[in-house]
Formats: structure tokens, sequence, C-alpha cells
């Protein structure tokens, strides 16, 4: 059944990419990103453009993550125009690459902002609508930074993403009860495709990195050849866009909790299938297994 899909940063990368994939699908789609009438207006036509040459329902909404009343009010736009929303997608994220002491703490906190606290505004303005209805899914976009291999200098947005892990876990079972779904799309590295790399901020204050590079000179350069040649053949980003639109086609209570794609397998998957199975027990020991799907839809 086509269902009506709220996914953010959805102006590239991953987020464009299963935008178009949900909408080929025959889902509406309503792709947001923030400033859709200034930076971002090329990719508001470029959209619509691509609704009209393949005949899909795919929209674009403005939502600027770091803005509660933004958020409230795409919501709200969503809702008015299509009645109402069964999945949200969490894709927005920003990446900074350098030296973890080199990044103010403010700093840290704008990618904290972005990466987490955007996923709690959009939960706080959607949420009363999924569970007035009693079913829907949230869908987090996640990274195996998380429990995978982690390479240096993407401390602040490693720390960022396995937050939002934590939240996304915790959100799970204080939602399944109202009958909405959790699932964990999980992304490892992807050397192109996405603009990840090319729009990484970088720490402001430069008077400490002249000391690394003394000793890890080139390592982001290193780090990325070695990824690449990892890559195994059709090892292409859309596989992510491929297992969001899997994840939403399955029906309601059917979907898995964590979903990897991860061409590279940095091990992620491994630690993340003991870390969930010993959540599963430890909500059976207490009595609370029922918090592991959620309830049959109202």
């Amino acid at each position: 059944m086509s269902k009506t899909i709220l996914i953010t940063g959805a102006g590239s990368g991953f987020g464009a990419l299963s935008a178009r994939a949900l909408a080929r699908a025959g889902h509406t789609v309503y792709a947001a990103m923030r400033a859709t009438a200034g930076r971002n207006a090329a990719r508001v036509a470029e959209a619509a453009r691509y609704a009209g040459e393949h005949g899909v329902d795919l929209r674009t909404v403005e939502l600027d993550v770091l803005s509660q009343e933004s958020v409230a009010a795409a919501v709200e736009t969503v809702l008015a125009e299509a009645g109402a929303i069964d999945v949200v997608v969490h894709n927005a994220g920003h990446m900074v690459l350098g030296p973890a002491e080199a990044f103010s703490p403010e700093e840290l906190a704008a990618v904290y902002d972005t990466n987490v606290l955007g996923s709690q505004r959009l939960n706080r303005a959607v949420l009363p609508h999924l569970r007035e209805r009693g079913q829907g899914l949230l869908l987090w976009i996640g990274s195996s930074s998380t429990r995978g291999g982690t390479p240096p200098y993407l401390a602040p947005y490693f720390a960022a993403k396995a937050a939002a892990d934590a939240l996304a876990v915790s959100y799970a079972a204080e939602v399944a009860r109202f009958g909405i779904e959790t699932t964990l799309v999980i992304p490892g590295a992807f050397t192109s495709g996405t603009d990840h790399f090319a729009n990484a901020g970088h720490p402001a204050d430069q008077r400490v990195v002249p000391a690394y590079d003394e000793r890890y000179g080139g390592l982001m350069e290193q780090v990325g050849a070695r990824l690449a040649a990892l890559q195994p053949p059709g090892a292409d980003v859309s596989l992510v866009a491929d297992a969001v639109v899997q994840v939403v086609d399955t029906p309601h209570g059917k979907r898995p909790f964590r979903v990897h794609v991860d061409p590279i397998d940095d091990g992620s998957a491994e630690v993340s299938e003991v870390a969930d199975r010993v959540r599963a027990r430890f909500l059976a020991r207490i009595g609370l297994e029922d918090l592991l799907t959620p309830s049959p839809a109202a």
C-alpha cells in the first residue's frame, strides 16, 4: 500500500536517493530540506523535474532540523496536504573532519544539534500524530561506526551517530505499545556517491592541527584510499536506498530492527547482533518482552 513518507536531509546523498527510490516504489514522499527558496532551490527544482519525468509523487518541504518551529511547520504542511504521515526517516546529518582535540565544545555541540537533537525535534512534532493513529514507522539512518571500525579524525561525527543510535533504541521500546515500529538502517563506509566528505566541516581553531599533521599527515587521504580499495564490485550507495524501500514495504510488525548495508564489513553487523540479542534478553528478563515488537495496528 502507498504510504506518506517524510524524510529529512533529502537534498543529497542517502536522503535524496532514498526519497527517489521510495517515490518510484509508489509512495508519496516529502523530501525535506532547509533553504528551499535559497541555496537548495536548485535541488527543489531537480526533485520536481524528477517527479515529472518519472511520474512519481515526490514533493519537497522546507524543514530545518535545527529549528523546532521549522520542524513543526513542516509536519503541519504534510498533514494538511496528505492527511497523514506513515513513515518518518531520520536521515539529516552533518560530518566534520579533523583531530578531536581541535574542535571546541561548541563545535561538538553543533554536530550533536544536527545529528541528534534534530531527530528529537521531529519526533516531538510527529509522534502525537503517530500515537493517535496507533501505527507508524520510525526509520533511522545510522552508521556502522557506532559498533564497527572507526578510523581517526571523525570523532565528533561518530560520537553523535552513536548518541542517535542509543536514542533510537530507547524510542523503539517507548513507542512500541502505540503500534509504532522502529528500524535502524546502518550504512557502512561508502567512499563515493554522497556529499558527506565534500561538505564536511573542519575545526575553526587550527592552532593544534599542525602538531597532528607532523605525525598523522595525509591520514584522511590514506584512509579514503584504503577504504576504496576494500569496496567490492557493485558496492554503490543506491544499496542504502534499496534497503530503505525494502523496510518500508515490509508489512507492519514484520520489519527487522536493524539492517546493515556495509559492503566493506567493518564488523558492525557482528557486534550489533550481540548487542541487540542482549537487549532482547534483558527486556524479557524484566517482563517487558512485548516492547520488542509494536502492538498490532489500531
